[in-house]
């Protein structure tokens, strides 16, 4: 059978086209072979059950390797301690079924399985596993995956309590070499998950767990070695290192979007009547394309972020700010809003600023936002789809149309606003306008580095053609002259002759309407509003 792109569950090496993390692997080695205990904390689909499962192998030869999974435990197991107990030493036996297990050991756990009261005690199976680990040929790692399924604080808090307390007196009671926990939430983040909080759930229950420093993104470099696989089987000829920086640009290197870019190429794009075979998909043309399908579908991880943008307001306030206002977030290591969306993997932090973790999370974010139920009864979106059809001409965006009756329809409806409407809501109903009008054929990105409450750079992709769009608040001729030369070094980036400019003058003696500026080779299409 040959090999896949795969967005679910374990990515297998002989069943999977993977990035090759065998540097990552070396380097979690090193903390296991420091006797480390540690969490793999990432975002949904952050790849961590496929780390977990290679690592599993990586270390086999020099470790008794115990994986187990808490989401196979049922939620009554989390009930008591008793019913937590016997369920974790059934887990144990199940997974250890085929090792070498000492009989008094397996007995033992057998025996705490098996009782149906309420006299199993955590620290009684401790005590066993602290025999296993005395008497075991190589020392033993404990891998535990979604760890954050545990559903009662407290008898969790209590294990992991176990887990630290044998941490720290190894030297005088042997313990596990490693124990190595994953999940989205890290230790001192569980008491977010839970619904009750017990008396100890403000206590640091892990302390002792080492900072997981290994970045799990993926680099242009590990995507173009995948690209590399896949070339050698099908022979496109596409320019990998183009294509990978292309998805790189597109996904800040996040796993599950790589993959999906990928899969989406060469199971649904390559073929259609735009990309006839691999060797047109394959392209920088095709990233875009799938990029599309990406923004306009539903899969588990955007259902993911939703789920955690309905269960935390304040997560949503936050990012409503950061994008559709402009507003400049530094980054606090207390500031808990902050702290919830890098857990889930909303942004990231980059020269002590926060943003937005990647390019397809940015624009599904101001899709959600631009097409709220309130947004889509908005007159200037309904304007946007009425008057759609005037703006495409042979597949192709008549930007400066769209500009010239943007600047019309804005000063009728809004012209006689104050001026802090239009700092803070102008460009939002450029986008509000421009949303229907490429909606299904088209996207856009706002270029992060120019994001602010000054300016804005819209990129739109439409039918393999790019338009940018610098959107700004006047500020005078020479600010204005500023903006020029910083739209032509975008066009020289982008390869591109044409660009645009929208400008929200509050000069009560400003001129609306469009002209032409020839700066060079570049013409600019400036518009005041």
């Amino acid at each position: 059978m040959p090999k896949i792109f795969n967005v679910a569950a374990v990515c297998l090496p002989d069943v999977h086209y993977m990035v090759d993390i065998t540097e990552r692997l070396r380097a979690i080695r090193e903390m296991v072979d420091r006797g480390d205990y540690f969490t793999i904390n990432r975002a949904r689909q952050y790849g961590k059950t496929t780390t977990m499962y290679a690592l599993k192998d990586f270390l086999k030869t020099d470790y008794i390797v115990v994986y187990l999974d808490f989401q196979l435990l049922a939620e009554e197991d989390y009930a008591s301690e008793a019913s937590f107990v016997r369920a974790f030493c059934k887990e144990l036996l199940f997974v250890c079924e085929e090792m070498e297990f000492p009989v008094n050991v397996k007995e033992q756990l057998q025996g705490m399985a098996g009782k149906e009261t309420t006299a199993v005690r955590m620290a009684d199976m401790f005590v066993i596993l602290s025999g296993w680990c005395r008497q075991a040929a190589k020392p033993i790692v404990l891998m535990i995956d979604e760890v954050d399924t545990a559903s009662n604080n407290q008898v969790f808090l209590d294990f992991l309590s176990q887990l630290r307390g044998n941490y720290i007196r190894r030297r005088e009671k042997p313990t596990f070499q490693s124990v190595i926990l994953a999940g989205v939430y890290d230790i001192k983040n569980l008491k977010r998950k839970f619904v009750k909080e017990g008396q100890h759930s403000t206590n640091s229950p892990w302390n002792v767990a080492a900072d997981f420093l290994v970045d799990m993104s993926f680099s242009p470099r590990d995507i173009a070695g995948m690209l590399a696989e896949y070339e050698s089987d099908y022979q496109t000829g596409m320019d990998i290192n183009a294509v990978a920086e292309q998805i790189y640009e597109y996904t800040s290197g996040y796993p599950f979007l790589v993959s999906r870019i990928c899969k989406l190429i060469d199971e649904q794009i390559a073929g259609t009547e735009r990309f006839a075979d691999r060797a047109c998909a394959w392209t920088t043309e095709g990233v875009t394309a799938a990029v599309g399908r990406i923004l306009n579908e539903k899969n588990t991880l955007f259902e993911s972020l939703q789920d955690k943008i309905d269960t935390y307001p304040e997560l949503r306030q936050m990012l409503y700010s950061l994008l559709m206002n402009g507003k400049s977030i530094s980054y606090s290591p207390d500031d808990a809003v902050v702290d919830i969306a890098l857990m889930f993997g909303f942004v990231r932090v980059e020269n002590f600023k926060v943003v937005v973790a990647n390019r397809i999370f940015e624009t599904r974010l101001y899709n959600a936002f631009l097409t709220s139920p309130e947004m889509m009864k908005s007159e200037m979106y309904i304007l946007g789809d009425r008057e759609k059809p005037q703006f495409i001409k042979n597949g192709k965006l008549d930007m400066k149309l769209i500009l010239e009756r943007f600047v019309i329809s804005f000063d009728e409806l809004y012209g006689d606003r104050p001026q802090s409407f239009l700092e803070e809501d102008g460009r939002r109903y450029f986008l509000l306008y421009l949303r229907p009008i490429i909606n299904g054929t088209g996207n856009y990105y706002i270029e992060s580095r120019t994001r602010n409450q000054e300016r804005t750079d819209v990129i739109v992709d439409y039918n393999g053609q790019q338009y940018v769009v610098e959107l700004k608040i006047w500020r005078g001729n020479a600010y204005n002259e500023r903006g020029e030369k910083q739209l032509i070094d975008y066009l020289e980036y982008y390869h591109l002759n044409k660009g645009y400019m929208l400008s929200f003058n509050f000069n009560k003696k400003k001129e609306i309407g469009i002209r032409e500026v020839s700066l060079g080779e570049k013409l600019l299409i400036e518009a005041v509003v």
